[in-house]
């Protein structure tokens, strides 16, 4: 049977009707999380100049109907690997409270999974083509219940960016980040590097030692698992960004996959709003580069993912550059192919 994906349409509805509706019309998706439990909403408020992100007063919407049924709703993220307010949890979370993302608007507490420094990394064990081991926050090991808000963007690595995305990279720790950015090794930016040590006593495999006044990595020992980078607070670990853009979008859809098979209970929600070329991480104030279509549902990943690339495209890859990004298509069929979800899907509009 193919999965259902909820649609509710934005046109002659604003933002808050148009969730209301879909709540409603999608209830048996979230009459599963009952009294007493504790369940995560993933999301991301993006960097200081992103405007198109899921809005405060949207989140608190699904915060209430969740309480209503008992359940003990939190907002959470992780943080990232490269340069800005989200690298570490103090200014991540002060920049959450700039946006409004603070338990009286949410209704809940918003919280950043992964430790101060992103340090908390777990390693769970998998069976994929690229992928063998995934690293994770403590909190996705332990985790039951999961709800994923997306908002729909573009992106510059990985074209068309939604719940994949905000599961296989942002559920990931930063050392599990690296990892499916790239399997170079990463090397340290000497200009920055202070030697305090800290790269040298966090790696598991002693590849870091003091050369010249500055540490080192011996590119012989080092297994690329990005402790490093998650360790140092003054940006002196380059990180290697190249890679092969297929490899990059099936570590990707292995880690959703990782993550999402150890997870009991959980629901995805894209956001078809405000969508632009460049993610949250990079856009301001940017144009849209479709109109607004409306919010989408489903529990299967892969369905919902599809279904909102097949009605925002609709023939024409808008995510693509110009067809100089195809790696979301590929990503799709070998998201299929390790089990992720189904491409086929039944479109359901409230």
């Amino acid at each position: 049977m193919e999965p259902e994906v909820y649609f509710s349409g934005i046109k002659d509805r604003n933002r808050t009707e148009c969730l209301r509706e879909l709540l409603k019309s999608a209830d048996s998706y979230f009459s599963q999380f009952t009294k007493g439990s504790f369940v995560g909403i993933k999301m991301t408020i993006g960097d200081k100049k992103s405007t198109g992100y899921i809005k405060p007063e949207l989140v608190k919407i699904l915060v209430e109907n969740l309480k209503r049924r008992g359940a003990k709703p939190f907002v959470f993220d992780t943080n990232v690997i490269y340069k800005g307010q989200r690298q570490n949890s103090v200014d991540h979370l002060n920049l959450a409270y700039q946006k409004g993302f603070t338990p009286d608007r949410l209704g809940c507490p918003y919280i950043i999974a992964d430790s101060v420094f992103g340090t908390d990394s777990h390693t769970m064990k998998v069976d994929f083509k690229n992928i063998k081991e995934i690293r994770v926050p403590s909190l996705v090991k332990v985790m039951e219940d999961l709800i994923v808000l997306s908002h729909i963007t573009g992106h510059i690595m990985s074209g068309y960016a939604a719940s994949i995305k905000n599961v296989g990279m942002g559920m990931a720790s930063r050392a599990g980040k690296q990892v499916q950015h790239s399997s170079m090794k990463p090397v340290i930016n000497s200009a920055n590097c202070t030697l305090c040590g800290g790269c040298i006593e966090n790696c598991p495999e002693s590849a870091i030692s003091e050369l010249s006044g500055k540490a080192f990595i011996n590119s012989r020992r080092c297994v690329g698992c990005g402790e490093c980078i998650a360790c140092c607070k003054f940006g002196a670990v380059s990180i290697q960004w190249h890679e092969d853009e297929n490899i990059f979008a099936e570590r990707m859809a292995e880690y959703a996959t990782g993550i999402l098979s150890r997870i009991k209970r959980k629901v995805f929600l894209n956001f078809a709003l405000d969508v632009t070329e460049e993610c949250d991480c990079i856009s301001g104030n940017d144009p849209k580069i479709v109109e607004d279509a409306g919010i989408f549902a489903s529990r299967d990943i892969l369905a919902l993912d599809k279904a909102s690339f097949d009605m925002l495209t609709n023939g024409k890859d808008i995510f693509s550059r110009d067809e100089k990004l195809k790696m979301h298509r590929h990503q799709f069929e070998y998201a299929e192919k390790i089990g992720l979800g189904s491409l086929n899907y039944k479109l359901v509009k409230v």
